[in-house]
C-alpha cells in the first residue's frame, strides 16, 4: 500500500513539475491526465477488494451448503407465535361478530391449525432432534 502511495504522489510531483515548466494554460489537461491515473488506481483497487469479497462470499455459501441448518430458531417460532396471537384479535372479532360463538370457534381453529403446521414444520413438535442431539438445532 505505501509503494502505491509513494508511487501516486511522484505522479502529483511530476505532475506539478510539468505544470511549472509548461505554465498555467496546461493546467487543465495535467489535472485531467492525474485524475484519470488516480482514478485507474482506483478502480483496480476497487476491483480487487469486490473480487476478493465474492471469492470469500463463494467459500463461504460453499461452506454453509455442507453443513445443516437448523429449521428455525427459538427466536423465528417465537415471533411465529407471537404474530399469531395478535392476529388473533382481530379474527376472533370477526368471527365472533358474524357467527357468535361458532365462528370464534372456527376462527381459534385456523388459529391452533396453523400454529401446529408450523410446529410440526419445525419437528419440534414431534420431539425429533437433530443429529448432534441438541436441543437448539430440530430437523424435519
Amino acid at each position: 500500500m505505501e509503494a502505491r502511495d509513494h508511487e501516486l504522489k511522484k505522479e502529483l510531483d511530476a505532475t506539478l513539475q510539468a505544470r511549472g515548466e509548461l505554465g498555467a494554460e496546461y493546467e487543465s489537461a495535467l489535472i485531467d491526465s492525474f485524475l484519470e491515473k488516480v482514478e485507474q488506481r482506483l478502480d483496480t483497487t476497487l476491483d480487487r477488494r469486490v473480487r476478493r469479497h465474492l471469492a470469500e462470499q463463494r467459500m463461504t455459501v460453499a461452506r454453509d451448503s455442507r453443513t445443516p441448518q437448523p429449521l428455525g430458531s427459538f427466536g423465528e417460532r417465537f415471533g411465529f407465535g407471537v404474530v399469531s396471537l395478535i392476529l388473533a384479535v382481530p379474527l376472533s372479532a370477526i368471527g365472533a361478530a358474524n357467527a357468535g360463538a361458532k365462528g370464534l370457534v372456527v376462527a381459534w381453529l385456523g388459529i391452533v391449525g396453523v400454529n401446529a403446521l408450523q410446529a410440526a414444520r419445525g419437528g419440534w413438535l414431534f420431539g425429533r432432534r437433530n443429529r448432534s442431539g441438541s436441543d437448539d438445532c430440530w430437523e424435519d
